[in-house]
């Protein structure tokens, strides 16, 4: 297979049968727009991990440990052991909260994966355009969305 420049291609599906510049157009603009939503995903779904993680950290010591979360310079990640107990003196249980959150993140990576092979079928299909629209998007999903990742 080679890429080709053709206005016509069937994506991924028989009735997703492309004839024609306005269709290859609108193909290209509706996979440009599924691949800037995939990188979007992407950086929801590490500050989600992130956000989750500092939540336990905040609920579960008194003074987060090193080991776990980011706590910046080294002199405050030298603590003493006795900081670094629990407040509780049992284990914490995961909470619900901990549990949507781990559900949240299990189905967007179901999305994140089932919209990173549907963009690979794209691309498989050789058509210049088609992987134009993708690498574009891919550009614009990434200038647009990781910056916020350090606002977020």
């Amino acid at each position: 297979m080679t890429f080709e420049l053709s206005s016509s291609v069937v994506l991924l599906f028989n009735f997703w049968d492309v004839e024609g510049p306005a269709g290859m157009v609108l193909s290209v603009f509706v996979v440009f727009l599924l691949t800037v939503f995939y990188e979007v995903l992407k950086v929801w779904r590490v500050w989600l991990g992130s956000k989750s993680r500092m939540d336990d950290c905040e609920s579960s010591y008194a003074v987060p440990p090193p080991s776990r979360c980011d706590t910046g310079s080294v002199l405050e990640s030298s603590q003493s052991e006795s900081s670094l107990t629990p407040m509780d003196s049992h284990i914490p249980t995961p909470n619900r909260y901990s549990l949507l959150m781990h559900i949240m993140q299990t189905i967007m990576h179901l999305m994140q994966v089932s919209l990173g092979y549907i963009l690979m079928l794209c691309v498989m299909s050789y058509n210049f355009w088609i992987f134009v629209g993708v690498i574009l998007g891919s550009t614009l999903g990434y200038f647009l969305s990781y910056p916020l990742l350090d606002q977020m």
